[in-house]
C-alpha cells in the first residue's frame, strides 16, 4: 500500500488552483459545476491546453525523420516528454518509457508481445480488484495460448488474500501478476512492495496497473521494483490520447512489437523486415506528438505541489465522503467505512438504481460515475451489480462533498 505521508500545515491554495480549470467555472443550468468523476479522466489545467495549442500554432510536424525546422521542434518536444515522464516515475532511461494511447493499449502490448513466450499451462496472476483492461488482454490469451489465469480473490472490505496469493505462487507456473496500483472502485491500494517482493522470490514478473494511483501518489519504479507499469495521461490533468507503458529495458528489448508500419522499423525488404530499437518499436505510426507535449505540461503543472499535500487535501476530501455519506439511511459504501482510500469512493443505496442517481444528481451539476465501472468482478464479489461512485482530484473541495450529500437527500423521499 502506498505510504500516506504525514505533513503539516495544510498550504494548498484551493481556489487558485481551481481558477487554472476554465471548465470549473460553468454552471449546469441554475447549479455550479461540481466534478466527481476524476477516475474517469480528470479536467485539464490552462497550462496544458495552452502548451497543447503553442505547439499546433508553431512547431506541428511529424517528428523524427523531417529535415526541417518544424520537424526538428517536433522531435523534439516529443523526445523532452518522454525524458519529463521518465523522471516523474524515476525510470532509469528515457528509452524505457513507451508512448501508448492509453493504460489499456499499454496491458496489450504486454499481453500481446511478451505474451508470445508464453505457453499452454503457464499461469497468469490477477486479482478480483482489477479493471477489465487488466482483465481481457488475460482472456485472451487464455483462448489463443491456453494459459491459465489464477485469481486472488480479497475480503469484504476488498483487501488482498494473501495467503491465497503465496498458494498460487507456491503451487502453480506463475509467469506474470498483473495488478492494479489503486482499486477504480474502492480506492483501496494492495501493499505492493510486498507482493512484488514475493512474486519476484517465486521467479515472477510484476505489471502494475497506476492508472489511479498515478495522480495520487508519488511512484518510484525502482523503489517499487515492478517489471512493467502502464498509465494514462487524462487521468493525470493531461490530455486524451496518449499513456505510457514503462518496463525494464532487458525485458521491453527482449519483446517483439505489437503495430507494423511507419516508424517501428530499422529496415524493410520485400520479403522481410527488421525492427527498430525501444522505444521506437512499439510506437509505429504518426506519434501523439501535441499529446505528449500536453502530459509534459501536466506533469510539471501537478509536481509544483507537494506530494504530502495533495494526499492530505484528497484523503480529507474522502474523510468527509465517508462520514457525510455514512448517515444516509440505506447507504452502503463498498468495502466500508474503516478503509484508507485514495480517489474513489463508491455506495449502493436503497430504493434506487445507480444509474437513476447519477442522472438526477447531473440535472444538480453534481457529476458522479453509475455502473460497474468495468470492474465486474469486484461487483460480483461484493453481490452488487452496479454502484454509485464518486472521485476526487486536487480541485475538489470539501463544499462539494457536502453538496453532493445533500443533493442525495434531496432526491431520495419519492424512492422510499
Amino acid at each position: 500500500m502506498f505510504q500516506m505521508l504525514c505533513y503539516s500545515p495544510l498550504a494548498l491554495d484551493i481556489p487558485s488552483i481551481r481558477r487554472q480549470f476554465p471548465i470549473l467555472s460553468q454552471r449546469i443550468g441554475a447549479y455550479p459545476l461540481v466534478y466527481l468523476d476524476n477516475a474517469a479522466t480528470t479536467q485539464k489545467p490552462k497550462t496544458v491546453l495552452d502548451a497543447m495549442t503553442h505547439f499546433y500554432e508553431t512547431s506541428n510536424a511529424n517528428p523524427h525523420r523531417g529535415l526541417y525546422p518544424l520537424a526538428d521542434r517536433a522531435t523534439q518536444a516529443y523526445e523532452d516528454a518522454r525524458s519529463r515522464v521518465a523522471t516523474f516515475i524515476h525510470a532509469t532511461r528515457p528509452e524505457e518509457i513507451v508512448f501508448t494511447k492509453s493504460t489499456t493499449e499499454s496491458i496489450n502490448i504486454i499481453a500481446k508481445c511478451w505474451g508470445r513466450t508464453l505457453r499452454a499451462g503457464d499461469v497468469i496472476a490477477l486479482s478480483v480488484l482489477e479493471h477489465h483492461s487488466n482483465i481481457v488482454p488475460w482472456l485472451q490469451l487464455k483462448e489463443e495460448r491456453g494459459i491459465d489465469i489464477a485469481w486472488i480473490d480479497a475480503d469484504g472490505t476488498g483487501r488482498l488474500n494473501m495467503e491465497t496469493l503465496e498458494k498460487i505462487l507456491g503451487e502453480k507456473h506463475v509467469k506474470l501478476l498483473s495488478l492494479s496500483a489503486l482499486s477504480n472502485v474502492l480506492g483501496t491500494a494492495p501493499p505492493l512492495q510486498d507482493i512484488i517482493a514475493m512474486a519476484h522470490r517465486a521467479q515472477c514478473l510484476v505489471l502494475l496497473d497506476a492508472a489511479q494511483a498515478v495522480a495520487h501518489h508519488p511512484i518510484d519504479v525502482r523503489e517499487l521494483d515492478a517489471d512493467f507499469l502502464a498509465f494514462s495521461s487524462h487521468k493525470l490533468y493531461g490530455p486524451t490520447g496518449i499513456g505510457v507503458l514503462w518496463g525494464r529495458e532487458r525485458l521491453l528489448d527482449a519483446m517483439p512489437p505489437m503495430l507494423g508500419g511507419g516508424m517501428m522499423i530499422d529496415e524493410v525488404d520485400c520479403d522481410h523486415f527488421t525492427f527498430a530499437e525501444i522505444p521506437q518499436r512499439f510506437e509505429g505510426g504518426t506519434p501523439p506528438v501535441a499529446d505528449a507535449v500536453g502530459l509534459h505540461a501536466a506533469i510539471d503543472w501537478l509536481t509544483q505541489f507537494p506530494w504530502q499535500e495533495i494526499e492530505m487535501h484528497e484523503r480529507s476530501l474522502l474523510t468527509t465522503a465517508q462520514n457525510e455519506l455514512s448517515k444516509i439511511e440505506g447507504l452502503s459504501i463498498l468495502g466500508g467505512t474503516s478503509q484508507e482510500r485514495s480517489g474513489s469512493l463508491s455506495f449502493t443505496l436503497d430504493g434506487i438504481h445507480p444509474h437513476d442517481l447519477a442522472e438526477l444528481l447531473g440535472q444538480r451539476g453534481i457529476c458522479v460515475r453509475a455502473g460497474h465501472h468495468c470492474a465486474q468482478p469486484l461487483h460480483r464479489h461484493f453481490a452488487a451489480p452496479a454502484s454509485t461512485r464518486l472521485s476526487v482530484a486536487l480541485y475538489n473541495t470539501e463544499e462539494e462533498i457536502f453538496a453532493l450529500a445533500a443533493a442525495i437527500q434531496e432526491i431520495l423521499p419519492p424512492f422510499r
